[in-house]
């Protein structure tokens, strides 16, 4: 696999309304686990749509993993021209800063939000230029935009060899609990 699309639920679909949530950084590390092999395998790029919760965690990731793979790169592809002109200004700087690192950067329309149509253009086209999925999507919890991706991920791989790679809330739960308990073992080792 040379080209990989990392996309998931929006922040506010997860209840995570600041950068400081607890939860961001079990996120991170479950898409970190299931990155790092593939790019070990020779992955090169890792796309996103770049909308604010785990697109641009993935990019953080990824903008890691670079320091590690310097073949590795990061796009961005948007549905439209400045999607983060509506964001919070600590959202938007927090978005300048990630496209500091990114390759390549792209909108699908060249202009401002207009309609649906671009959110389905961009799909489209991230879904062309993948050779598979890593999507951060929980079937059993509450419906998400990722649903979306999800059904169009699995028509294209009924007509082609298209790998999907799930990260649900288990994986993240259990990245959490071994966190905690690792936490707690060296708390316990320090003491006397």
């Amino acid at each position: 696999m040379k080209n990989l699309l990392i996309t998931g639920y929006r922040a506010h679909e997860l209840q995570i309304f600041g950068q400081k949530h607890e939860g961001i950084p079990f996120i991170k590390k479950a898409i970190s686990s299931r990155l790092t092999p593939l790019v070990e395998d020779g992955l090169e790029w890792v796309l996103t749509p770049g909308q604010y919760g785990v697109d641009l965690w993935a990019c953080e990731v990824v903008l890691e993993l670079k320091k590690t793979y310097p073949h590795l790169k990061l796009s961005i592809i948007t549905a439209f021209q400045n999607p983060e002109e509506q964001w919070k200004e600590d959202k938007q700087e927090y978005y300048r800063t990630i496209l500091q690192g990114v390759d390549y950067y792209g909108a699908v329309s060249r202009q401002p939000y207009i309609g649906p149509w671009q959110f389905t253009a961009r799909d489209d086209l991230l879904l062309r230029k993948s050779d598979g999925i890593l999507l951060v999507y929980d079937e059993d919890a509450a419906e998400g935009s990722p649903r979306f991706m999800k059904e169009k991920a699995v028509k294209k791989q009924q007509n082609e060899d298209y790998t999907i790679i799930s990260v649900t809330s288990e994986d993240i739960q259990s990245i959490a609990e071994d966190e905690r308990m690792n936490s707690v073992s060296e708390y316990e080792d320090s003491s006397f």
